[in-house]
Parts: C-alpha cells; structure tokens; sequence
C-alpha cells in the first residue's frame, strides 16, 4: 500500500467523520427546537404584549426593552442597544381611515390603508375623477390634460404565474413607492394603488412610499384586491367615476432616538470573525407584526439559544441582531454597517429571516466559495427539507454591509403565503404556524454550524 493511498484514505475517512459528526448535530438543532423551542412563546409576547412597532412609536420603544431583556435572560455573553435616529411617522386614527366609491344609487365603501409616509388630505378628504393605469409608462402616455386635477388609480397586480413570490412583488412594487410623485407630476391630486399581494380578498396593505421632493406631496392609499376590482369595473362602466378618500397622517420633521438591540456569543480561535443572524424589529402600524418581521426576530435570537443550550463550539462569534426601522427607512442596518466599518469589526456571513415564520426551504448565498461548500454538504439537510441553496442573497437590513462583509445570505422559506399577510391587519401570531416557525430556527441554527467551523 503506497503513501499516496494511505494518505487519500485518511483524508476522507476524516471527511467521512466530520459529516457523520455534522448530521448529528443538526439532528441535535432539531430535536431541541421542535421539542424545547422558545421563538413561538417570545413571539407571543412581541406579538400580544406589544402589537405593532413602527419606528419612533412608543410600542417600538417596548419591543426594543422586551427582546433586550429577552437576550439577557437567555445568558449570552453579551448584549447591547446600540443607537439610531429614525423618522417618525403616524397614520392617525384608522376609524376616520375611508374610502368610499362614487357613481353608483349610493356610495360603496371600500377598504384603503395610507401608505406608509403619505401626507394627509384636507380635513374634508378628497373627492376626484379617476384615471386607472398599470405602469408609469401608461400614466406618462397620457400626459397632463388628462391628469391635472384627477385621483390616479395604479391597478397593475402583481403577476401570478411567478412561483417564488417576491419576483411578483418586485414586480408591482414600484407603484407603491413612486407613484405619487409620477403622478403628482403631471397635476394628479391623489394616488390610489391596488394593494400588493396574490389573494383576493379585502385586507389592505400598507407599505413605504417616497416622495420626490421636486413635485408636489399628493396623499397615498392601498386599496384591497377586492376592492381595486370594484373600482376597475366601475370605471368601465362608467368613465366618470369619482373617489373619495380621507387620510389624516403626519409625518414629524425630526428624527426620534431607537436602537437595534444586539445579543453575542463570542467565539474560540475565529473570534474576530463575525457570523450575524438578524431581522428586523420595527413593523408596520397595522397588525402585530408577526410574519414580517417578529418572526425573524425571534428565530435570530432562537439561533443563539440553541447554541449555549446544547453547549455547540463556534470558532467564530454569534451575533444576533434586531435591526430598528426597516419598514421605512432601513436607519438600523445603515447605522450597524457604519458602526462596523469604524470599529473594523470583521463580518465573516450575515444572514437575514425577513420572508414569515413558514417552512424552510434553503437559502441563497452571494459569496461564491461559501456558496460551493454549502451547497456541497446541502444533502445534510435533505431529510429536513430545507436542502436548496443558490447562489445570491442577501436581505435589505444587511444589504448595507456588502462591502465589509464576505458572504450575506438569505434565509428562504415556502413563499406561497407570505403576501396574504404582509403590511395588512392579518399579519398577527394566530396566523404563525408553531412548528414551521421553529423548523426555520432550525435550518438557520444548522446553517450557521457549517459556517461556524469551517
């Protein structure tokens, strides 16, 4: 038996044993969380003893104490809230929130949200003719003649036949975030938007809106799905339709002081090098803000838990991070990035759980060599179900830290429901399922201890 053999079998009986070792555990990972997890009973409590958290909000504030609390409890090593100024925003009173249809024998109310960063309308609303349009090239088309003076109706759905979700809302989003100013350019006084999401069904969705401060500030709602195809038809039978909606927001000039909340476990001889799990804290003002994004809240700081209970060795340093202000600003990740760079904190994979506590399917991984060897070993998650991984990802909150960071990586979980709840009054924790929340801790924590040590 020559050298080169005996050394060509020991390197992979030592492949052979550090696989085997991996597998068990992974099996370890899942059968804590799915018998001992805590992310469903710590997103009750954010769900049901604070509700919804926009930035700025005195709920924000409460979830910032909650979670930090939370972590220390859990003993990690370390925890901390790290400062950052947010913008403040508030929708109003929801009771005088409405929209109503007008053309028919009577009015017919229809279910609207402001988008999140509208100015309000006068005291009295808004009552206008409607243009419906499908993309800024029909609204443009038209030009101002048609325009000035009008409520401009984006009905443009997002497109079913997408089988990962967030393709079809990337798809339609853009009506939400920029339609008022397309339209306030040629003289619009109001925008309405169909509400982002594949169900039909009569929730409205909210969601960030951005003004181009080189036009007009006109008010922005959402309209239900339902609802938007009331108003479609309407339309067709009668071009001189008419749209009343109140809103009465405001949108405060300063900024008001929040945190992201951060939890560690410090690593061994790769203690330099970081591994960040994270989502993000604040949510919408509608809601409880459970799937997007308590969920990922949770399941980052359930990652850490799992770690310390089953005492697993990391060379590398944990950190879990509730990012303050992704809804409508992203200021949290933008700030945590900064705060890296000056402290030249070096980021070996940040991971995000922003997609709803449902089943786990993969993950997505920008960095190509850490993409390979993930997915050389993704047949260690088979029998889980969460064994696809592909190359890209990444996630708005650490979307800042691609420069300092080697790998930013998406955790993907089933897609299909997702935007039945997000932004909408629905998104609350009866609609999380219990096991597939912790099956995502568990595909993220199993993830995270391939990364760990290799």
């Amino acid at each position: 038996m020559n050298k080169y053999f005996l050394v060509l079998l020991s390197f992979f009986c030592l492949q052979s044993f550090a696989q085997n070792q991996d597998s068990i555990i992974i099996k370890k990972i899942t059968d804590e969380v799915l018998s001992n997890g805590k992310a469903y009973a710590d997103l009750h409590d954010l769900c049901k003893h604070i509700g919804n958290r926009i930035s700025g909000s005195e709920q924000a504030a409460k979830a910032v104490q909650l979670m930090y609390k939370r972590m220390i409890a859990y003993g990690f090593d370390s925890v901390w809230l790290q400062p950052v100024m947010v913008p403040k925003w508030i929708r109003g009173s929801k009771k005088t929130e409405t929209g109503k249809i007008l053309g028919g024998l009577k009015p017919f109310l229809v279910n609207i949200l402001a988008l999140g960063g509208s100015v309000s309308t006068p005291k009295d609303g808004i009552t206008a003719n409607v243009i419906e349009v499908k993309t800024f090239e029909e609204l443009r088309s038209l030009g101002k003649e048609k325009v000035q003076g009008k409520i401009v109706f984006f009905n443009r759905p997002m497109d079913p036949t997408h089988i990962i979700t967030g393709a079809a809302y990337g798809g339609a989003v853009n009506q939400r975030g920029r339609g008022a100013s397309e339209a306030a350019k040629l003289g619009a006084i109001g925008v309405v938007v169909r509400s982002m999401t594949l169900a039909h069904d009569e929730f409205a969705h909210t969601g960030a809106m951005y003004y181009n401060d080189s036009f007009p500030k006109i008010p922005a709602c959402a309209i239900s799905s339902n609802h938007a195809d009331v108003l479609s038809k309407s339309l067709k039978e009668n071009s001189e339709t008419k749209f009343y909606f109140n809103l009465n927001c405001n949108n405060f000039i300063d900024s008001v002081l929040s945190y992201n909340v951060i939890g560690q476990l410090n690593g061994t001889t790769k203690a330099n090098e970081i591994i960040l799990i994270g989502g993000h804290l604040d949510s919408w003002d509608v809601g409880e803000g459970a799937h997007d994004d308590g969920a990922g809240c949770v399941q980052s700081i359930e990652v850490l838990r799992l770690f310390k209970t089953l005492n697993l060795k990391h060379e590398r340093t944990l950190r879990a991070v509730l990012f303050m202000n992704e809804e409508n600003g992203l200021r949290g990740g933008i700030k945590y990035d900064e705060l890296a760079e000056k402290n030249n904190e070096n980021h070996y994979a940040a991971i995000e759980t922003d997609a709803g506590g449902f089943v786990p399917r993969g993950f997505g991984i920008s960095d190509s060599t850490i993409y390979k060897n993930m997915n050389a070993k993704a047949h260690l998650f088979r029998n889980y179900g969460w064994d696809k991984i592909d190359l890209g990802g990444g996630g708005a909150d650490i979307g800042p830290l691609k420069n300092n960071c080697k790998a930013l990586i998406g955790y993907v979980p089933d897609s299909q429901r997702y935007f039945d709840y997000h932004h909408t009054e629905n998104d609350i924790f009866e609609n999380v399922n219990e096991r597939e929340l912790h099956l995502g801790a568990a595909a993220i924590t199993s993830l995270v201890w391939l990364l760990c040590n290799e």
